[in-house]
């Protein structure tokens, strides 16, 4: 199984992290859209490693289909063909408080964003007419003068983050993969994504062997244990941060644990993060996450996800984890 990991370091400082990363062992490097851009440090990584690139998510719905297109068709071309475009929807309250862009129907916009960019990615390479006309966008113009021509390393493939049955279903219908939200567990994804996945898939005609399904999972990982309960305190934070949003509800529905939500949503209004946390006891740690040594969680990621993905991101939130650790993590899951 193949290990991504997030390219955790500013863009200034992206290339060298990039390096060590590299150096380390990890196949693939991803960048989140938050405190920085999340195109940019992928571009520093293109010119220093050799291992996959992508995006985890970029925030499709304040973006033209073509800015997206762009930006990944350049990635493509710079990383010699190891990129991958990651979309996401995210949520209401950030789609228009902190983009200050417009918010509805979010999985139908989703299915067409991805119709819309690889309609361009098409006209691009096989220098055919564009001609898109969609419920929300249209692209029907490419002057000569804005066409990249023919991408030598192929159009990159493209993603769709997805939690929700509808959002996967329109992953598994109109998505090269899918990357599966973090907060999730072993019941839900394969009682609620899996089939979802494969009800996308039958709309063309596809199977699972056509797409890529690439499991998020966060990690509690640490060789002693003050190590694993500094990474366990971090791990506990984001899943508290993760259930009061009630988009996740379901995940935490499908455990028993409905009751939680609410009330950690509850919390989070007065911004009471450490009640919060106190909520996430060891049974969610050990059902939402992996927890243990390099080696237990690499196994435990196998058990979880070896029969149906080939590869892995995997996120440690909240805590230093030690490059060395990372490399232990990847040579566990190789040896798969």
């Amino acid at each position: 199984m193949f290990l991504h990991v997030e390219l955790d370091a500013r863009p200034d400082r992206a290339a060298a992290r990039a390096r060590e990363l590299a150096e380390a062992g990890v196949d693939g490097l991803f960048t989140f859209e938050g405190r920085h851009d999340v195109f940019l440090p992928l571009a520093a990584a293109a010119a220093v490693t050799d291992v996959e690139l992508m995006t985890n998510v970029a925030i499709a719905l304040p973006r033209s289909p073509l800015h997206l297109a762009h930006a990944a068709y350049d990635l493509q071309l710079i990383s010699s063909g190891r990129f991958r475009l990651g979309l996401g929807s995210q949520i209401r309250p950030h789609i228009e408080s902190r983009y200050g862009s417009t918010w509805g129907r979010p999985a139908a916009r989703m299915r067409e964003t991805v119709l819309a960019v690889r309609a361009i990615f098409d006209a691009w390479q096989h220098q055919s007419r564009l001609k898109f006309h969609g419920e929300f966008t249209k692209h029907t113009l490419m002057p000569p003068a804005f066409n990249p021509g023919p991408n030598p390393f192929g159009m990159p493939p493209i993603y769709l983050g997805a939690l929700g049955p509808v959002m996967t279903r329109s992953a598994g219908e109109v998505a090269d993969g899918l990357l599966v939200m973090p907060f999730h567990s072993v019941r839900h994804f394969r009682e609620r994504t899996l089939p979802a996945v494969d009800a996308g898939l039958s709309q063309t005609g596809r199977s699972r062997s056509d797409f890529d399904i690439v499991p998020q999972v966060i990690a509690a990982m640490g060789d002693t244990e003050d190590e694993l309960a500094a990474a366990t305190a971090g791990v506990r934070q984001l899943l508290a941060f993760y259930g009061s949003t009630p988009a996740y509800a379901p995940v935490l529905d499908i455990e028993g644990r409905a009751d939680l939500q609410p009330e950690l949503n509850a919390l989070s209004k007065r911004n009471d993060v450490p009640a919060m946390t106190e909520l996430i006891d060891d049974c969610l740690v050990t059902t939402l996450a992996v927890r243990g040594t390099p080696a237990e969680c690499g196994r435990e990621i196998v058990n979880r996800f070896g029969d149906v993905a080939q590869r892995v991101c995997v996120y440690f939130p909240g805590y230093d984890v030690a490059t060395d650790q990372i490399a232990s993590l990847a040579a566990a899951l190789h040896a798969v």
